[in-house]
């Protein structure tokens, strides 16, 4: 795939003179800054620095390609030795997901690794990315080899798309900051493929500011209007008005291959039952066709139901629906009227994809094949299907089912064509239809998306589905599961977050485990949305998110591990904590999670319980686990003697120097958000300040939206969104506060100021005045 570099300027051209490239090749070492990261480099392998860098005083990266003595559509290559280098990956763990996993030796890797990061050593040793990469028409991952070895698995997915020479299968990044490596390198993997937009070029939805409702662990297949308009009406209520509704998998019209293309299978009620399903029409099924107005009988059908639902709830501002990225599960049906053409294709899984973990979807779709729209006009169905639900209202979609085509591509041109064309599709109907980031991918875990299906797609999921309880009948799943969850999300987001907002996904705010997934999602910077059944909430959880407008207190980044937690393993191994950081706009957050408890099994092959690892865990939290110069919005704390730490859970204060370490205890699937607020020193009091947030959400600096220090030096004004307490650290105590310019009764005690912020009925500020 030759090099593009026509989409932005993320990185330059190197010149004559540039700095040197920190890889070499020395005999059979591949080496970084002088230190051997890979031995026993075999003599086919080849590398080439990189021409692109990300500027004119950072070096260059390398390439790393092979030569194969024959043409093939998948070769398995040993690149070298990796010994004695402490490493973190991200593998598929089933075909649609992966996750984390740690190790120091190449036999430690695991099958369809999509990302390695090698540790940095106190002897000059750099942290290095290893990131594979398209070739032509063929996708590279990482695999273990014998002896030690670090293999490249290279596919086409076709017989009849070969080859046997390479030149870019890996892209090496070598840095002293793990998290600026990883964007580095997906920046010059950018301007190398051509093919896709990073996060920081594009726009997400506006869905990610709202709070939403998904109508799956609700309803299932059984999702109809009514129910959905009593499910909004609850929420509304509730005092939690949803800004989204996101119609999941059951409104479509479907049918078995043995069923004639009159008759809708909407027999198929329960979760698996309607994946040997395929796509009968575009239009909705008959639950939503039927549907009449309350308001007016001749008003009828999925455009009624959404109006009706938009204009008695004024918080909808956007209907999402679900759609698989083949129309559905099972495809389109051949032979039907009014759908484009469709072969029934027969999934052929690699021997990468055998080795993960068993999965309902998988099965039933290799059983009964999936309906493939060929690529030369695989427009027609996303023009068919978009066109329709922008004519009844609908705002966006939510994608699902992506990662298939890999499976279906031998007789289309291979994974990377048939990809490609599949995407360019889905992306130019997004475009006209859904305003061009309407949409919410999932099952899309592998790089062949990331690099292709990401020019315009913004938001996606990061992490598997949540699990209410385990599918295969482990009791103890409904705790060990949701562990397993935060660490796909927080692990996923390091690769993936340079390409899609990550989305934590839905959660059941009923759950056992409620709190846990809530405060992880409040922290996480994407979406906040459940899938409470109709009329079963917890309000008083639900208010911790959820401002009476139906907005949340977004983070400004998204949330990543922090550095200390990046090579470690937060699920069994009995005593790593998982920490994650995020930034607000005047202040950080750190969340602390005990997920000790379950996750990956190389012997067999599946997430499983292990319980001999649960128990109380301890860390250490410091100010500067926040990477504080991230993102578009990044925070100076240059200068900055304390900060104030706010414990959300234990409502306490401690003040911090910056290298000051804090002692974390947890037990088992408990956890703590800490904000941590630069202070400040107002020049004529001398008296200490920062603010804290609103106390009562679970994101309680994401509250603070603007901060402004008088000029006389004896006030402070903060503008707050939402409603609650409000707390300030100050080392003495205020002459007054006002709100909004009128005096406020506040209270002092434990150096923070408290006071009550209204809500006004409007999405505007509170103007909180704090006078000294």
């Amino acid at each position: 795939m030759a090099p593009n570099l026509s989409n932005g300027s993320a990185v330059v051209n190197v010149e004559n003179g540039a700095n040197p490239s920190p890889f070499c090749l020395e005999g059979s070492n591949l080496t970084a800054n002088g230190h051997v990261i890979l031995s026993d480099v075999p003599k086919n392998i080849t590398l080439c620095p990189s021409p692109h860098i990300i500027s004119k005083s950072t070096a260059p990266g390398a390439f790393v390609g092979f030569n194969a003595a024959e043409a093939s559509s998948r070769h398995v290559v040993p690149i070298g030795q990796l010994k004695d280098i402490r490493f973190m990956s991200i593998f598929r763990f089933k075909v649609w997901w992966t996750t984390h996993w740690v190790g120091s030796k190449g036999s430690d890797l695991e099958q369809e690794t999509q990302i390695v990061i090698l540790e940095n050593s106190g002897a000059g040793r750099p942290y290095v990315v290893i990131l594979p990469l398209l070739e032509g028409g063929f996708r590279a991952s990482i695999q273990p080899g014998v002896d030690n070895f670090l293999d490249v698995c290279l596919e086409s997915g076709s017989t009849q798309v070969k080859d046997k020479g390479f030149s870019s299968v890996f892209y090496l990044h070598a840095g002293e900051d793990p998290f600026k490596l990883v964007k580095d390198a997906v920046k010059v993997a950018k301007a190398h493929l051509g093919t896709f937009n990073l996060l920081e070029e594009k726009t997400p939805p506006g869905i990610v500011d709202k709070f939403g409702w998904c109508t799956w662990d609700a309803f299932y297949l059984t999702v109809h209007p009514r129910g959905v308009i009593e499910g909004v009406r609850n929420l509304v209520e509730g005092g939690c008005p949803p800004g989204l509704v996101l119609l999941d998998d059951g409104w479509q019209s479907i049918g078995h291959d043995s069923d004639p293309i009159t008759k809708e299978g909407m027999g198929q009620t329960a979760a698996g039952e309607q994946m040997p399903c395929r796509l009968l029409k575009f239009q909705e099924n008959y639950k939503f066709i039927d549907y009449e107005s309350s308001k007016d009988r001749n008003n009828k059908g999925m455009g009624a139901f959404v109006k009706d639902l938009k204009d008695e709830f004024k918080s909808v501002d956007y209907v999402y629906v679900w759609h698989a990225l083949c129309g559905y599960w099972g495809g389109i049906r051949p032979n039907v009227p009014g759908l484009p053409e469709a072969v029934v294709v027969e999934p052929k899984l690699s021997p990468g994809l055998k080795n993960t973990m068993e999965d309902l979807a998988v099965d039933k779709i290799v059983r009964t094949g999936v309906g493939l729209v060929p690529p030369e006009i695989v427009s027609q169905m996303y023009e068919g299907l978009h066109s329709h639900l922008k004519s009844v209202g609908i705002d966006g979609v939510k994608v699902d089912v992506i990662h298939l085509l890999e499976m279906l591509c031998e007789n289309y041109g291979g994974r990377v064509n048939l990809a490609k064309a599949y995407y360019d599709a889905l992306t130019a109907s997004v475009r006209k239809h859904f305003d061009g980031n309407g949409v919410i991918a999932s099952m899309e875990h592998c790089n062949d998306f990331m690099f292709l299906g990401t020019e315009a797609i913004t938001l996606g999921r990061v992490g598997d589905d949540f699990w209410c309880t385990d599918p295969s009948g482990d009791p103890n799943g409904t705790f060990w599961l949701q562990g397993c969850h935060m660490v796909h999300c927080a692990y996923n987001s390091l690769w993936m977050g340079n390409f899609i907002q990550p989305d934590w996904d839905m959660f059941q705010s009923t759950h056992p485990c409620a709190a846990f997934h809530a405060a992880s999602r409040a922290i996480s910077g994407g979406p906040i949305y459940v899938s409470d059944t109709v009329g079963k909430h917890n309000f008083e959880l639900l208010k911790t998110l959820v401002v009476p407008d139906g907005s949340i207190l977004r983070c400004e980044y998204y949330a990543l591990p922090t550095r200390d937690c990046l090579f470690e393993d937060p699920l069994h191994d009995g005593r790593t904590m998982l920490k994650i950081w995020n930034l607000n706009k005047y202040n950080g957050v750190l969340g602390a999670f005990n997920c000790q408890g379950g996750g990956w099994s190389r012997e067999t092959r599946r997430n499983q319980c292990f319980s001999k690892y649960v128990g109380k865990v301890t860390s250490k939290a410091n100010p500067k686990d926040i990477e504080w110069n991230s993102g578009k919005n990044p925070i100076s704390i240059e200068g900055v003697q304390v900060f104030a730490l706010y414990y959300h859970q234990a409502k306490k204060l401690v003040l911090s120097k910056p290298t000051e370490d804090v002692e974390l205890s947890l037990e088992p699937f408990n956890f703590e958000l800490i904000i941590v607020s630069p202070v400040t020193t107002l020049p004529s009091k001398s008296v200490q300040f920062a603010p804290i947030g609103l106390v009562n959400m679970l994101n309680t600096g994401g509250a603070v939206k603007s901060l402004v220090y008088g000029e006389e030096g004896n006030s402070v004004q903060i503008g707050v969104k939402g409603t609650g307490e409000m707390r300030v650290f100050a080392s003495e105590k205020p002459l007054g506060c006002r709100i909004d310019g009128s005096p406020v009764a506040f209270e002092y005690e434990e150096n923070m100021v408290r006071v009550h912020v209204p809500w006004t009925g409007n999405s505007g500020l509170s103007i909180v005045e704090y006078i000294f």
